[in-house]
């Protein structure tokens, strides 16, 4: 399980019992849970999502404001299917859109990945719609790898694309070399 990571305004943290209320305010939103496959959570899913990744095999992860504003989000990061690669996603609250908490969280999460985790590459992936979290990837260096077409089926006719983006060990020591990190 990850250790509780902290940023200039934010804490990245292991669920505890209690955040499953700040969750369900976000996570039923279906702006916020559009991308999302789940889609918009009941109290129930909210409170199983928490207690699902309060344990050693935790995914997901609370991403707090430093100072009074509790679960503003969460983040998921957790090895995919390569040797030495992990997947990393984010979720935030609709009150703090647009305010660089996704980034911010998501470079303390390729530091904490490159540096203390000796982790080879790091993937994200988002849809097409979704410019916010594609821009945020970019903003990261990660870069554009591929486009999948109607690869995630979700129910009907309808299908969604996927755009695939990385980065690599390699890359974010150069960025970090140079100054460039998030």
């Amino acid at each position: 399980m990850l250790q509780p990571i902290s940023t200039e305004r934010l804490l990245i943290r292991p669920f505890e019992a209690g955040d499953w209320s700040q969750v369900l305010e976000y996570a039923a939103d279906p702006e916020v849970m559009e991308y999302i496959p789940e889609g918009v959570f009941t109290a129930e899913a909210a409170r199983a999502f928490v207690t699902e990744n309060m344990s050693e095999g935790a995914e997901a992860y609370a991403l707090v404001g430093q100072g009074e504003d509790g679960v503003v989000g969460h983040m998921i990061f957790h090895p995919w299917f390569a040797v030495r690669t992990y997947e990393i996603e984010w979720v935030l609250h609709k009150a703090h859109h647009g305010k660089g908490y996704a980034t911010e969280a998501a470079g303390a999460l390729l530091q904490h990945g490159f540096e203390a985790m000796d982790l080879h590459r790091i993937i994200a992936t988002c849809q097409p719609e979704n410019r916010a979290s594609y821009h945020v990837m970019e903003k990261l260096g990660m870069r554009r790898e591929s486009q999948f077409r109607k690869c995630i089926y979700r129910g009907g006719d309808v299908w969604w694309d996927e755009y695939f983006y990385a980065i690599l060990e390699e890359e974010w020591q150069q960025m970090s070399s140079e100054g460039r990190v998030p």
